[in-house]
């Protein structure tokens, strides 16, 4: 399985996933033109040619970005998909300096396993401004707000992403030329 940005023949497949768990009330219906327009903000996990996850990564302000529309398909469920997806973007947050990443849920078990905290909804204006204001649960939201802090200060740079790997042997130098005077 790969885990990529999302491009556009991928677009019809985020919005059936999304919209499966719409349907049984587990998240927000999106449109095919939401998913169009939001593509760039997608990772994908792809299975022998099939989309099997998605995960998109929403940017609010300059420290903080959204977890949004995760969902894999019910024949994958319970295999560490989800996951290795939230690992994944935060990896992308990191990289784009993200200080922290928060979600709306209804796994809240799942997020807190990932280290995000449960937080009052209120703590998240830029969120109930932007988008939560158009949802038809708005008034009688019932998912959990919760936050991870990636960088713990403003100013700090990101945590290193990967261990550089240690070199197990070194390299020959080349020979040095001296120029004639």
């Amino acid at each position: 399985m790969t885990i990529r940005p999302a491009i556009i023949t991928d677009a019809p497949a985020i919005c059936e996933l999304i919209n499966y768990y719409a349907e049984r009330g587990r998240m927000l219906h999106r449109s095919l033109e939401s998913i169009y327009l939001s593509l760039r903000n997608f990772l994908v996990m792809e299975d022998r040619g099939a989309i099997v996850a998605c995960v998109a990564i929403e940017l609010f302000w300059a420290d903080l970005a959204e977890i949004r529309s995760l969902a894999v398909a019910s024949h994958a469920r319970g295999k560490g998909l989800g996951t290795k997806l939230i690992r994944k973007a935060i990896v992308a947050a990191k990289k784009l300096g993200v200080q922290k990443l928060f979600a709306l849920t209804y796994e809240k078990d799942f997020f807190a396993r990932l280290g995000f905290q449960t937080i009052d909804r209120d703590r998240l204006p830029e969120k109930v401004w932007r988008t939560c204001i158009y949802c038809p649960k708005a008034d009688n939201c019932d998912e959990t707000a919760m936050i991870l802090q990636i960088i713990t200060s403003p100013g700090k740079k990101p945590l290193p992403l990967q261990r550089k790997p240690k070199r197990t042997r070194k390299r020959a130098k080349a020979p040095r030329v001296r120029k004639k005077k």
